[in-house]
């Protein structure tokens, strides 16, 4: 059975509900049930914020996760928040430019990519979801890289298409960190 229990957590600002809605739009692009749950503070930035984003070819009972099967982490309280709730042999992808903690499990596979430090190289910051989903993508085949691209121009406003190539771009170089 395909299913993909994912959370994605760090603070506001970092582009986690955005990352939540292009997988889960992608998803759904692929004909797979989805459900997509934000949750953050009432800060603007800064505040906390995660989604769960539940992607399957059967029926999703409800939104809301006691534990995944992927986490993607942008910040430490997030990883200290979340580790836990992955399933054993599951997978934890962190910003290495913002987490700095280190997971204790040896039961599960886990990907630092310095996201952050990536995007600000290639001259966007914005980008570091974006290298950090494309190791989801590839690790857990949670949606089609091309789906994915579709996704950012079903969501993304016309006057920020002209971004899409270089998006594709980062989530190849996330897919092959």
């Amino acid at each position: 059975m395909f299913l993909n229990e994912i959370i994605i957590a760090g603070f506001g600002g970092q582009g986690i509900l955005s990352a939540g809605r292009l997988l889960a739009y992608a998803g759904m692009l692929e004909d797979k049930e989805v459900s997509f749950l934000p949750s953050y503070g009432p800060e603007m930035r800064g505040g906390t914020a995660n989604c769960m984003v539940v992607i399957s070819e059967q029926a999703i009972a409800s939104p809301v996760l006691n534990s995944c099967s992927a986490l993607i982490v942008m910040n430490n309280p997030s990883l200290e928040k979340f580790e836990n709730w992955v399933k054993p042999g599951g997978v934890i992808i962190t910003d290495s430019s913002m987490v700095h903690t280190k997971t204790k499990r040896t039961d599960i596979k886990v990907f630092e990519i310095p996201a952050t430090q990536l995007a600000n190289e290639f001259g966007n910051k914005t980008y570091s979801n974006i290298y950090l989903l494309g190791k989801l993508i590839n690790e857990t085949g949670c949606v089609k890289p091309e789906n994915f691209e579709k996704a950012l121009y079903g969501i993304l406003s016309k006057k920020r298409h002209y971004m899409i190539p270089e998006e594709m771009e980062v989530l190849k170089v996330g897919m092959n960190y």
